[in-house]
């Protein structure tokens, strides 16, 4: 995948605007927790990769918004992400950050191809796989590797709702190795470890 820069109108949505906008329509600690790993992956590549960095934040951050008041996925007037989309058309984000929420949801129809889309796509559902090791980790994120993380989407059963077919395929849109994006990302999360709620548990006190 080509990283070659990309000028886009500048953000008429600040990650503080995003940030209320996420807190005003979720509720659910689990989704504001997963929409900002996501944010936080796609800000690293977009700092990697010479991209804006509050442009790929923003979109990761509110690429769920709608999903706790709008969860079904087959209405095609307000289901997700629809009803996020529809916002941000309606406070003049830039048509990248729209079509990129649109890309991270295969029914749309929508073909991931800029960088920004593919990383999304990418990321979304590796972030929600990461932080559901993080989460049965005594040192939650901290010491995770690629390795253990293949172990572990190897059993069905493990953060089941978690699609492997996405998290596998992401690191082919991105042109890199598979371990390669799993450090990546998990250096990502690692960074806002307790931001995020997954740093484990405190080291006792001798």
């Amino acid at each position: 995948m080509g990283w070659a820069r990309v000028t886009v109108m500048p953000s008429r949505i600040s990650p503080d605007d995003a940030w209320t906008l996420l807190t005003e329509w979720v509720q659910s600690q689990s989704l504001r927790r997963h929409c900002l790993a996501v944010s936080a992956a796609m800000s690293a590549y977009a700092q990697a990769h010479g991209q804006d960095a509050d442009l790929w934040a923003v979109t990761g951050l509110l690429h769920d918004a709608d999903y706790e008041r709008f969860p079904d996925m087959d209405d095609t007037e307000v289901g997700h992400p629809r009803s996020i989309m529809a916002e941000l058309q309606r406070r003049d984000a830039p048509p990248e950050m729209i079509r990129a929420i649109a890309a991270h949801a295969d029914y749309m129809g929508v073909e991931p191809q800029a960088p920004l889309e593919r990383t999304i796509v990418a990321v979304d559902e590796l972030c929600g796989f990461l932080v559901a090791c993080a989460q049965v980790r005594p040192t939650g994120i901290h010491g995770l590797t690629p390795k253990s993380v293949k172990k572990k989407l190897k059993q069905p059963s493990f953060a089941a709702a978690v699609n492997r077919a996405d998290v596998r395929d992401g690191a082919a849109r991105l042109d890199v190795g598979f371990d390669e994006h799993l450090a990546f990302v998990i250096a990502a999360l690692e960074a806002q470890a307790d931001h995020l709620g997954i740093a484990g548990a405190p080291t006792p006190r001798p």
